[in-house]
């Protein structure tokens, strides 16, 4: 009989992508690429594509009541990531049972706008979103509209964005990773706040459609960095690799927006071994 080995775990609490690039499929991806063992909540289930979201369809608020209590009675996780949490009154149960469980190593990707424009997150969900999740969050990792919609301040060069850096740590996450991408920059900086200093991750920009998925990748990343019990700096930087290289190796499906390649970086990794 084979030798038992200990296993790290992660959640994510999302919505499902049909077409396999973002939420869920994206996240639990991620977690296998980052040997995690992965599990999900689902919060909807989208109909969606390369080109776009045609449909979401929100999972019954007591069916998501009780996957998290299916989870949190036998499996605890050791990282949590959110993603699409879909409404306000979704957003406060999500957190009722992260502080019943006492799950930690949260990493809060606040979804809000999908790559075809889709809005995914309704206003009523903005506030829940402040007042119930972020004060349980290890990390925060908004892209640039999702930071101006937070905290209602439009970054159009570095001084807003560490303002508003400042803003969503003040809200309770212990971290905030405001990401770059929507920049116009020839390079994509990260800005990664702890509350007592201001950190750039540099990476050159990739010019392609294929970068559906990013945001959940990227976040996943970090969840599975901090399930394997990293530093919030080596995890980040570790997600950034990640990311830069799934984009970098993208994946031509589709006729839209294509999705990032989640096994190039292990990939890559083998060969050069």
């Amino acid at each position: 009989m084979g030798q038992l080995i200990k296993v790290c775990k992660a959640l994510t609490v999302a919505g499902s992508d049909s077409g396999g690039g973002a939420g869920i499929q994206a996240d639990v991806k991620t977690f296998q690429e980052f040997g995690v063992y992965g599990m999900s909540v689902l919060t909807a289930v989208t109909a969606q594509n390369t080109t776009g979201v045609q449909g979401v369809y929100p999972v019954p608020l007591d069916g998501l009541e009780q996957q998290l209590t299916s989870i949190g009675s036998d499996l605890k996780p050791d990282a949590v990531k959110t993603g699409m949490l879909f409404s306000g009154e979704y957003i406060e149960s999500v957190a009722f049972f992260i502080k019943k469980f006492g799950w930690s190593n949260l990493v809060v990707d606040p979804v809000m706008v999908a790559k075809g424009g889709a809005s995914l997150l309704g206003e009523e969900a903005l506030e829940a979103m402040k007042m119930y999740m972020l004060p349980l969050a290890k990390v925060i990792t908004p892209n640039i509209p999702e930071a101006e919609a937070l905290t209602g301040i439009e970054i159009t060069g570095d001084e807003a964005r560490h303002e508003a850096a400042r803003i969503l740590f003040n809200m309770g996450a212990d971290y905030v990773v405001i990401k770059g991408g929507h920049m116009e920059d020839e390079f994509v900086s990260d800005l990664v706040y702890n509350g007592n200093e201001m950190c750039e991750l540099i990476d050159k920009r990739v010019y392609t459609k294929n970068t559906h998925g990013t945001g959940c990748t990227f976040s996943a990343a970090v969840a599975a960095e901090l399930a394997y019990g990293k530093t919030m700096e080596n995890a980040v930087r570790n997600a950034k690799k990640f990311i830069q290289t799934a984009i970098e190796h993208g994946i031509d499906v589709g006729s839209g927006h294509g999705p990032v390649n989640h096994f190039a970086y292990r990939r890559i990794l083998h060969e050069q071994h």
